[in-house]
């Protein structure tokens, strides 16, 4: 039974600036026996989302605020070491949301255990907030009908690369927007995109014009600012613009710069609208269960990228956004 483990605590707000190592302090905590009700968990693998840096900016008020010296919060896929009676038998492999620890005690709420064919890290990924945010904000904001142009931003990342590949499954042309040729080979290769847009060598206007030359019916914005601009010149009429994320301000600052295009959406009658995935939670698990059958059938893949060593938590968040990362961003301990 181990006594003691490691966390990683929040140590800065990184509020206009990309995410720096001093942003963390790693300390050692002891762990207790768990009392009545509780389980002793031990921490197999974490997983990461451009969101955290917005929780750890303390402004994404869709979650609790996050104060100097808490543990930094994430996903993970955690083993039931020891049970007091807990909501888990020991020996359960479970997932959810918790944070950076080693171990820690747990009452088991908003945890699941893992029911899966699929390796368990996909709980993480294309089962997990990843996949979930695909389909919800695709099928729920989007609204594609077969024949729908649908363009995605960061179409190579975690969440985009499934996009495309629902969007196929719907019956739509599929166009992404990734940075260099590797990706965007990917994309088209395996990732069931139609076409692929280089934004680091092409003009993505203009090759956005050229891949979608009805216009674009379903917008799946991961990015904002340019990127979003360029993609509101081509919209069609009656198009969805699907607002997920905006990595682009990440590193440039909290405050992102609104769409000069914006008026495209009254000349096309167009809708723009943003979304937070937990407000389908309910209808998770029968999602989860449509996702893998699309993985079991070869409608759909999904790419995991696992560093290694619970030290290197920091740097493993910061790959999101270098854009070093290929597929779901996760760290095995």
């Amino acid at each position: 039974m181990p006594t003691t483990s490691r966390q990683w605590l929040l140590n800065d707000h990184p509020r206009g600036r990309g995410i720096e190592d001093g942003d963390f302090k790693l300390v050692e905590t002891e762990i207790g026996d768990p009392d009545e009700g509780q389980m002793l968990l031990k921490t197999h693998y974490l997983g990461f989302d451009p969101a955290m840096k917005g929780w750890m900016e303390n402004i994404a008020d869709y979650v609790a605020p996050m104060n100097i010296g808490d543990v930094m919060r994430g996903s993970a896929i955690l083993e039931v070491v020891e049970s007091n009676g807990g909501k888990f038998a020991k020996g359960d492999i479970i997932f959810g949301s918790n944070i950076w620890t080693e171990y820690c005690l747990h009452d088991g709420e908003g945890l699941f255990k893992v029911d899966t064919d699929l390796p368990p890290t996909a709980h993480l990924s294309v089962l997990g907030t990843t996949g979930m945010t695909a389909y919800c904000g695709l099928f729920k904001v989007g609204k594609p009908v077969a024949g729908d142009t649908v363009l995605v931003s960061g179409a190579a990342g975690a969440t985009g690369s499934v996009v495309g590949q629902l969007a196929k499954v719907a019956g739509c042309r599929a166009v992404g927007i990734a940075g260099g040729p590797e990706k965007c080979k990917w994309l088209v290769e395996e990732g069931g995109y139609d076409a692929a847009i280089d934004y680091k060598a092409d003009d993505v206007k203009a090759q956005i014009k050229q891949h979608c030359p009805r216009g674009v019916d379903v917008i799946f914005d991961n990015v904002g600012g340019a990127i979003l601009d360029d993609m509101l010149a081509n919209i069609a009429t009656g198009a969805r613009v699907v607002v997920c994320g905006g990595i682009s301000r990440y590193e440039s600052g909290g405050t992102p710069t609104g769409p000069g295009n914006y008026f495209n959406l009254i000349f096309r009658r167009a809708s723009m609208a943003g979304f937070i995935v937990i407000d389908w939670m309910a209808e998770f698990p029968a999602i989860r269960k449509r996702i893998e059958g699309f993985v079991q059938d070869g409608k759909l893949t999904y790419q995991e990228d696992i560093q290694e060593g619970f030290e290197n938590a920091p740097e493993t968040l910061k790959r999101l956004f270098t854009g070093k990362n290929r597929g779901k961003q996760m760290l095995k301990l």
